[in-house]
């Protein structure tokens, strides 16, 4: 199939696209109606309707989803309850298959999900793709669902997502008379769990994965979000007000702001920025709404250090990273909450041990012990809901790519996780060459990592969080254009772009280059962290 480059506008920014030059012809069709008589396996069609009206309202939802293509609209149910749909544009279609991830405890159907760069089925659809998105196997947002269900956790935790990519690509197959040329997968959060799961056990599902912001390591991250419960409310005297988070940041920014050379809100690398919580310990006479009394700067202390086994001292998940903790998309909803106990933090960390670990609705987390119940936990259920092994092997063999991203200041899932696990991969590799760099170029050649400066959960935040994944994955995958930078944008509350900058194959970070504005990416070069002082530019660049 020839591909035609062509320019597109997505959040503001033109973004070249691969779409193809010949698309497959409405001829080539059967009926939309008459997928309803297709057996597949363990699967039942319930409809199968063409949808011509340019728009489309979700079940239980009035808002219409909109600027669609005319398409065919498969409704189904995969044993024991995954509710699907496959969406199979009726012309233009590009030959390609996108399968859309979900967020959180899952429980609907990703119709559209975090824009260009966790897409969801509406957003592929745009573009050409037939594209697909199951529930996981259950309704709902919380995970009461789970509770005496452990094949509901098993489809939740690793079945769903491959069942779906499957079954989806049997009705592109029927519906168009011949298979899609590629297939993908992009998501973020519970979505970058499956994907790596999906990389990690079904390398035949996709041919190119994005990986955002990945909840991979589920049994720990969910026990790093009882560790900030207890670390806040235990002692009530602990708790601090989302009032007080702006307080946070602005430390953090006058400590560490300037150090990568730019004064623009963004910590480059947190993990450089020695900042101690005791520095905002409020003093004889302070008004106490500007500062910390004694024991919430132990509750920030904790929280920054990340859960620790109380009987080893091993590093349970690692701990937030300074920078970019204010925002209404940062701690004031994963961590504080408006009221004690109401960050998203705490809800999903008690609805995960309540209802899949201890089975027992009234279980309380602040009871939760750091190494007998995490031993429970992972006992349990580590091998259905953790996607971690570094063995990627089967996945690069095939000829797979894939792409992580996490923005470095994610106040859900702290990003040294993503770092961890990229590292475990170069690890494995290693033991195959007698260089790391040997060992680093190729993991490369398959995965690339690129971490978000001043980026929260899946975005936000004060730094540029916006890519583009799905065509970034097309051109590695199908012209072997490996991603060197991502230009990232970040835009304003008019949803204008006031802000792009260069995200760097990790280790590699952003330097500024000396001139120009530094709201331009064009004024930024990807360097080696030891060079990162060096703004000659001459040698360096990778740009």
């Amino acid at each position: 199939m020839n591909r035609t480059i062509v320019p597109v506008v997505i959040a503001g920014l033109v973004w070249t696209l691969s779409v193809a030059s010949n698309p497959v012809a409405a001829a080539s069709q059967i009926p939309c109606a008459s997928l309803t008589t297709l057996h597949l396996p363990e699967t039942t069609i319930t409809s199968a309707q063409e949808v011509t009206s340019g728009f489309f309202i979700p079940p239980g939802s009035t808002t219409p989803i909109g600027g669609l293509p005319a398409f065919c609209r498969v409704v189904g149910v995969i044993a024991p309850q995954i509710n699907f749909e496959a969406w199979l544009p009726l012309a233009n279609w590009n030959g390609r298959y996108f399968v859309a991830g979900n967020g959180g405890f899952a429980g609907s159907i990703s119709y559209t999900y975090g824009g260009p760069a966790a897409p969801g089925m509406s957003d592929a659809l745009r573009r050409g793709y037939a594209t697909a998105g199951s529930d996981t196997g259950h309704v709902g947002g919380d995970a009461s669902w789970a509770l005496g269900h452990p094949e509901l956790v098993a489809d939740f935790g690793y079945r769903a997502v491959h069942v779906t990519a499957v079954i989806g690509k049997k009705i592109v197959r029927a519906f168009y008379g011949k298979h899609a040329d590629h297939s993908y997968f992009a998501s973020c959060s519970k979505g970058g769990q499956q994907a790596l799961m999906e990389a990690q056990r079904y390398e035949e599902d996709f041919d190119g994965i994005g990986a955002g912001a990945p909840a991979n390591f589920w049994t720990h991250l969910l026990a790093g979000a009882v560790w900030s419960t207890q670390a806040r409310l235990k002692d009530p005297e602990s708790y601090f007000p989302a009032s007080k988070v702006p307080l946070i940041t602005n430390a953090v920014n006058a400590l560490c702001d300037a150090k990568d050379g730019v004064v623009d809100g963004v910590v480059d690398d947190p993990r450089k920025c020695d900042f101690k919580p005791a520095s905002l310990q409020c003093k004889a006479g302070q008004d106490p709404n500007t500062c910390f009394t004694a024991k919430q700067v132990v509750a920030l202390e904790q929280l920054y250090a990340g859960p620790r086994n109380p009987r080893t001292g091993e590093q349970i998940f690692p701990g937030f990273l300074p920078g970019a903790e204010a925002g209404p998309a940062g701690w004031a909803l994963w961590v504080t909450g408006p009221v004690p106990f109401g960050g998203l933090g705490d809800f999903f960390g008690s609805q995960f041990f309540k209802f899949m670990v201890f089975e027992d609705p009234a279980y309380n987390v602040m009871t939760f012990n750091f190494d007998s119940d995490l031993a429970f936990t992972d006992a349990k259920l580590a091998a259905t809901l953790n996607s971690t092994d570094p063995d990627l092997r089967a996945f690069k063999n095939r000829g797979g790519k894939m792409i992580m991203w996490h923005g470095w200041n994610d106040p859900a899932i702290p990003s040294e996780n993503s770092v961890n696990y990229y590292e475990s991969v170069v690890s494995l590799s290693k033991g195959r060459h007698e260089r790391g760099e040997e060992a680093t170029e190729e993991v490369q050649d398959f995965l690339r990592l690129f971490m978000m400066p001043g980026v929260q959960h899946c975005g936000g935040g004060p730094g540029p969080g916006i890519i583009d994944t799905l065509t970034l994955l097309e051109n590695w995958v199908e012209q072997g254009v490996a991603p060197k930078r991502i230009i990232a944008a970040r835009v304003n509350a008019t949803g204008a772009v006031d802000r792009t900058r260069p995200l760097c194959v990790y280790p590699k970070v952003a330097v500024y280059k000396g001139e120009g504005s530094t709201d331009d990416a064009a004024n930024f070069a990807c360097r080696n962290p030891q060079h990162h002082d060096d703004r000659d530019g001459h040698d360096r660049d990778d740009d």
